[in-house]
């Protein structure tokens, strides 16, 4: 993956993305009306995420109207139209870890950290999910951390490791 996205004046802090890092994508898949996907991901790989920009711009150079854009990004979870973390947060809220205090985990996200579910830091240090299994049930609860499981995990223990991330 390349270098976090340059920001571009929409929640991203005010400088301009540089699209033209998305030609060789476009020029990769030149003439392929079917690779949407393919073409989203490379994009979300390359600058993090599908900034509204990016897909005018996809649009325009790959002649596939933008509302297909959008119903494609808009249809999977795997793309995201808002920019995210640095680090990518997910406590389970699953079975296993709900009864075993994944809602104290949660809790002490929102109140340690003053992060929503669903939400992002302003420094885009840290986007919090919570999702419902992440295939660990015997050390629940759980939190993901990036790729990095965390099992058995405290509330206080999750925000001094979150805390401690650059």
């Amino acid at each position: 993956m390349t270098a976090p996205p340059k920001a571009n004046g929409n929640g991203n802090g005010g400088e301009p993305l540089d699209l033209s890092q998305l030609d060789p994508i476009l020029d990769e898949f030149k003439g392929h009306k079917d690779a949407v996907i393919p073409i989203l991901q490379r994009t979300q790989d390359t600058l993090g995420y599908l900034p509204r920009e990016a897909l005018k711009y996809i649009s325009v150079k790959a002649r596939i109207p933008l509302n297909q854009l959008y119903g494609v990004a808009t249809f999977y979870t795997q793309f995201h139209l808002k920019r995210r973390g640095r680090h990518l947060v997910r406590i389970c809220d699953g079975t296993a870890c709900h009864v075993r205090g994944a809602p104290k985990n949660i809790d002490a996200m929102e109140k340690g950290l003053g992060l929503a579910a669903g939400a992002t830091t302003p420094d885009y240090r840290l986007t919090f999910e919570i999702v419902y299994c992440l295939g660990s049930c015997g050390l629940a609860p759980v939190a993901l951390v990036d790729e990095k499981v965390y099992g058995q995990l405290a509330p206080q223990v999750l925000v001094e490791r979150l805390k401690a991330l650059p």
